[in-house]
């Protein structure tokens, strides 16, 4: 992976294929590129949350899952590369059980609000989630290696986690769901 982009319009997407990491060509809408796509997005999404206030030490560890995905990005732009491994999805466990440690007992429902960075965090859930079933699709079509769905499914989960922590450190805490609300 030493090659670096030194022109980015090539004009060679313009016939609606793209090039991937091993040089073949792909549709623009495979399922490949849906999911290399929903991975960016989400990466992309994270890159927002890390403008909010948040402790130092979940800062670092979120830059980390940055570099991850971009991992993952390549994993799945190169057919039958692998990048994304165990360890990976152990650290990601590790980071649930740590976070999860500081946090009650959920007795409801929780509504993706709250902070802005707690918000923001759910966005990362939804768009993780949403990365999941695209990989979980092109292993249906293709050979792909486990962990990479392992890790996004984790690391929904952990977004979930965090949001939870990032009400607590803004002041708040979780914004649960009313289920005896008057309806209609």
């Amino acid at each position: 992976m030493g090659n670096r982009l030194s022109k980015i319009a090539t004009r060679t997407g313009d016939n609606g294929t793209t090039g991937l990491g091993d040089g073949s060509r792909t549709g623009k809408d495979s399922t490949r590129v849906h999911a290399m796509g929903d991975v960016d997005e989400l990466n992309s999404n994270i890159g927002l949350l890390l403008c909010e206030p948040m402790p130092d030490d979940l800062r670092g560890e979120l830059v980390a899952i940055q570099h991850d995905l971009f991992d993952l990005g390549g994993e799945l732009c190169i057919p039958g590369y692998q990048l994304i491994k165990e360890e990976h999805v152990e650290r990601l466990d590790a980071l649930l059980e740590k976070y999860n440690a500081s946090l009650p007992a959920l007795t409801e429902f929780i509504l993706p609000a709250g902070s802005r960075a707690a918000s923001l965090a759910h966005v990362c859930r939804t768009v993780c989630r949403r990365a999941e079933r695209a990989i979980v699709t092109l292993g249906k079509e293709e050979s792909i290696h486990d962990h990479p769905r392992q890790y996004v499914n984790r690391l929904s989960d952990l977004m979930f986690v965090l949001a939870r922590v990032l009400n607590r450190f803004a002041g708040g805490g979780d914004v649960l769901w009313n289920h005896e609300r008057k309806r209609g």
